[in-house]
């Protein structure tokens, strides 16, 4: 039995398990992910290790899992969201045994564990919270864990069949042999699969749109130097790993022709938050008028937060600041400040792309609010 992989496909999940079928990742996702469930585990490739080395951390349990989103053994917002479903499968798996009431006592600790450990991804909440209704609701003919199982599942498919869709939504816009700018990692390391900004990126390159990618090496933990130059040189798409500080000289010699980022949560009005270094890029933009895409779905969109002032900021540990690897680079006894992110306001941002269309800065407020309205699916 084949499964179609689109939005809202539960219920095509649960005959595949019916009729015997396990939902091991390597059975149903053809494509690289950095998320891979086994049945009864998930294994995650150790984002802190790349680019020296490719290993795997082995999550048997949800405190586990909940580690490795905090040590940022998985980053990016929708691969946080994705991990954290599974973590709450585990933690399903780990105490069917118990009465129904005591499994969602375990659940509901294990859920409010899982979200203290990144604030400012919305995914994260927005997975939490999908997976919650699963034991809030009426459960027929299949057990709590392999309930939530076919959830996260099913999750894990539409989030790449989702960047799917804005990698063409984003292709479309470029013309050819374009020179495109990123910053962090949005690629498949960052999603279950295929990727957000990189995505686009990834489906221009397949579309002959591409000649170079600059990589912006995004201190100070090396994302876009460590991971995206590492997905690109792996699928053998050119890419050049800049300074932070470099952007704007390339783009003074009209060598950028837009600049693609993601996001880990997108406010009302359109500001949005992400990894830090975002917003001195899209000043650069626009003080060179180079088109700035930010690329996410609609699971970033939170229309509880108004502005991006009222995102909350993740303070990362000192020493990401005050090493770099196991070199101390900043004197013993100088203080540091290190946020994971910071705000890009809705005005320096040309339009934002998700898996339902490309909404221009001049529509932000009622083309998000539209993404969640009742006929949405239908635009």
């Amino acid at each position: 039995m084949s499964i179609e992989v689109k939005e809202g496909f539960v219920h095509t999940l649960q005959a595949y398990v019916k009729a015997g079928n396990s939902l091991k990742s390597s059975d149903l996702i053809k494509c690289f992910t950095p998320i891979l469930w086994e049945g009864s585990s998930l294994r995650l490739i150790d984002q802190r290790k790349l680019p020296v080395e490719e290993v795997e951390l082995v999550c048997s349990d949800w405190q586990i899992t909940a580690k490795a989103i905090k040590d940022m053994v998985v980053r990016g917002a929708p691969a946080i969201g994705i991990t954290a479903a599974y973590g709450l499968v585990l933690a399903a798996q780990g105490c069917q045994d118990l009465e129904n009431s005591e499994q969602i006592k375990v659940l509901m600790e294990a859920a409010e564990g899982l979200a203290q450990t990144r604030p400012t991804a919305v995914n994260l909440f927005w997975a939490i919270d999908r997976m919650s209704q699963v034991w809030k609701g009426e459960i027929e003919h299949i057990n709590l864990s392999q309930a939530l199982e076919i959830e996260a599942v099913a999750i894990h498919l539409e989030d790449i069949e989702t960047c799917r869709a804005m990698g063409a939504h984003g292709a479309a816009l470029l013309g050819d042999q374009v020179n495109l700018l990123t910053h962090c990692n949005t690629g498949a390391l960052a999603t279950g699969g295929h990727g957000t900004a990189l995505g686009v990126i990834r489906s221009a390159h397949e579309q002959g749109k591409l000649n170079m990618v600059y990589a912006d090496e995004t201190r100070p933990f090396w994302q876009g130097a460590r991971l995206t130059a590492w997905e690109l040189h792996k699928d053998s798409i050119p890419v050049k790993v800049i300074c932070d500080s470099m952007s704007a000289h390339f783009m003074s010699l009209g060598a950028v022709d837009a600049v693609f980022v993601g996001a880990d949560r997108i406010a009302a009005n359109g500001d949005t938050a992400n990894k830090i270094g975002t917003y001195l890029l899209a000043i650069a933009a626009a003080a060179h008028q180079v088109p700035f895409y930010v690329v996410a779905p609609k699971s970033t969109i939170d229309l509880a937060t108004v502005t991006g002032r009222s995102i909350p900021i993740e303070q990362r540990p000192n020493r990401e600041v005050t090493h770099c690897g196991e070199q101390r680079v900043v004197p013993v006894g100088v203080e540091v400040e290190n946020p994971a992110f910071d705000v890009t306001p809705a005005r320096l941002i040309t339009a934002i792309i998700t898996e339902n269309g490309v909404i221009p800065q001049d529509h932000f407020t009622s083309g998000l609010a539209a993404l969640f309205s009742d006929h949405s699916d239908s635009n």
